[in-house]
């Protein structure tokens, strides 16, 4: 990643350097909870089924005469001239691992393994089996109602099944247990054997496909198809119940505190805290917890202050501060929060952040329970670390702040359709933006706009979205900008131009991919990757020029169209308490 920027204003005494955030894997250790994982399932499940079912249809429809289905009927008739007495012998018992019986078998016997033999039940890891196996067998049933396509045209060796031919149920079924059980194997196991083991449990699903085929059952496509169901079944519910958070303060061991630091640091608290906060989405018996956390940390009689609708937070902030608050919480959503930074940038006063809204991109990237109760309580027990702001101006749009992330095109168009819906966000949270975006899809056209970074030439581009990020994950812990710091003095760019179904594929597995290495202004000017499906790109300050007014947000609130958007990297702007991270 770049290094941050040598402007960053200078450390406070008792500051942890800022240095110590990070939005990498390696420091996912504050769990999501039950509710997370449960919407985050259901959401991709339905993506998941949707996207199995929309290929489906295209292998049996449109692309019916196209390639590679044009010659699976040749692959069909060549696995047929091939068999043999003992391929046939053999092709049975690879059948048979993927099986229902012995799928349902494997999967049984290894979750009670997990609960009974080591010495603490692996619960989450015995949930993973158990949900990924099931999920993929609710997903194939869906596809075999809505697709229907004939079996090979050739002597099948076991009898017809009711079910379509797409997908291969006995490969996704496989694909889900033995790759399962493969990822255990890599994350629990030590020593040099551990890749052996997953190695050969990741090619038994290979292996049930291949027999299939051999035994006249599926066509090429239908196999495919099941390795790609059981794929997504294991990264759904592996993201959801063996992923923790992503928490972005130290490590345990730059952070452990004595008794005497302790009790030093408590006492250096006592001062005043004035706590902002959205009336819409905190009531009464919420700030009662609230105030009580305060006091148990030293802050007694914190003020409490309402946002309005004219003034959603930046006022009060300010009008804080000027009274003497040497401590800020604030309570609300994504929309208070930006409010309350713009006012706090810069300032010596930190924010400690409660999240109540229905994004709370911010709180998920620090790290923060999202409880509001524990994520105060965690910042309160935690150290003071400067975090970077977004500076952006545009038409319309005056000078303002950013905590998390900004855009223009598809993304904004979604958050106005699922923001116009109060009663659809109230009851489903962020899945409300999930839902909105079908709606929208076909009603963003593709954009053109010319990009200027960090003073390089203007480079013109085609986008059906430019998101800018301060953070990389959204809602469901995906990664859309995998390489974004809240801390590195830097803002990082995803430009999203997908052309066809083949584009659209490309840059689904690109972003659930989560990796990518972004680029430096001299890389946009160059014209690099330029109609790529994904392009990524890092800089201090931007310039985004549009042929025609975009729908454009802020930290996930829909702002004036315009055509216009100057965004820079404000380093170190926000002074922020932030939990430390457990070991």
């Amino acid at each position: 990643m770049p290094t941050a920027v040598s402007g960053r204003p200078a450390e406070l005494p008792g500051e942890r350097p800022a240095g110590g955030l990070t939005a990498a894997g390696a420091g996912r250790t504050a769990p999501r909870g039950v509710g997370w994982s449960v919407r985050w399932i259901a959401a991709l499940t339905i993506c998941q089924a949707a996207l199995m079912v929309g290929i489906g249809l295209l292998i049996t429809g449109p692309a019916h005469h196209l390639w590679p289905m044009t010659v699976e009927d040749k692959v069909d008739t060549g696995f047929e001239g091939m068999r043999t007495h003992s391929l046939t012998v053999l092709s049975w018992f690879a059948s048979e691992a993927g099986n229902t019986g012995t799928v349902v078998a494997v999967t049984l016997v290894s979750c009670l393994g997990l609960l009974w033999i080591p010495r603490l039940p692996m619960w989450r890891q015995a949930a993973f089996l158990a949900l990924a196996v099931s999920l993929q067998s609710l997903v194939f049933l869906v596809i075999t109602v809505a697709v229907d396509r004939h079996r090979p045209e050739v002597h099948r060796l076991d009898g017809s099944l009711p079910t379509s031919s797409y997908t291969s149920g006995h490969t996704g079924a496989a694909t889900a247990i033995y790759g399962g059980l493969a990822v255990l194997a890599l994350s629990r196991l030590r020593g040099p054997w551990r890749r052996v083991v997953a190695g050969v449990l990741f090619l038994i699903p290979i292996v049930v496909g291949l027999a299939r085929l051999y035994r006249g059952m599926h066509h090429p496509t239908d196999v495919v198809g099941g390795l790609v169901n059981g794929g997504l079944a294991l990264w759904i519910v592996g993201r959801a119940v063996l992923t923790d958070g992503f928490v972005t303060a130290p490590p345990a061991s730059e952070s452990v505190e004595t008794v005497e630091a302790t009790k030093e640091r408590l006492a250096q608290r006592t001062g005043h805290a004035a706590v902002i906060f959205n009336p819409t989405v905190t009531d009464q018996s919420d700030r009662e917890a609230l105030r009580q956390v305060l006091e148990q940390h030293g802050y007694g009689a914190p003020t409490f202050i309402e946002t309005t609708a004219d003034d959603p937070g930046g006022g009060q902030s300010t009008a804080a501060v000027r009274d003497g608050a040497t401590l800020v919480v604030v309570c609300g959503g994504d929309g208070t929060l930006r409010a309350a930074a713009t006012a706090l940038a810069g300032s010596a006063v930190p924010l400690a952040l409660v999240p109540c809204g229905t994004g709370n991109l911010l709180a998920r990237n620090l790290g923060l329970p999202l409880s509001p109760v524990d994520a105060l309580d965690a910042a309160l027990r935690g150290t003071v670390h400067r975090v970077d702001l977004g500076r952006i101006e545009g038409d319309g749009l005056p000078t303002t702040h950013f905590a998390a992330m900004c855009g223009a095109g598809l993304d904004a168009a979604m958050l106005q359709r699922a923001n116009a819906d109060d009663r659809t966000k109230a009851n489903l949270g962020w899945l409300a933006y999930v839902l909105a975006l079908p709606r929208v899809w076909s009603r963003t056209p593709r954009m053109s706009v010319d990009v200027r970074l960090d003073g390089a030439p203007a480079r013109r581009r085609t986008a059906r979205m430019v998101l800018i990020g301060n953070v990389g994950a959204v809602q469901g812990g995906m990664r859309l900008l995998p390489d974004a710091r809240p801390d590195d003095g830097r803002l990082d760019l995803l430009i999203l131009d997908p052309h066809g179904l083949g584009g659209w594929i490309s840059a689904l597995w690109t972003l659930l991919r989560g990796s990518a290495t972004p680029r430096s202004a001299a890389g946009a000017s160059a014209g690099r990757d330029d109609g790529a499906p994904v392009a990524f790109f890092t800089f201090r300050h931007a310039e985004f020029t549009f042929d025609h007014d975009q729908p454009r947000e802020l930290d996930g609130d829909p702002v004036a169209r315009g055509r216009r958007l100057t965004v820079e990297a404000n380093p170190g702007a926000l002074k922020m308490l932030l939990p430390a991270r457990g070991k």
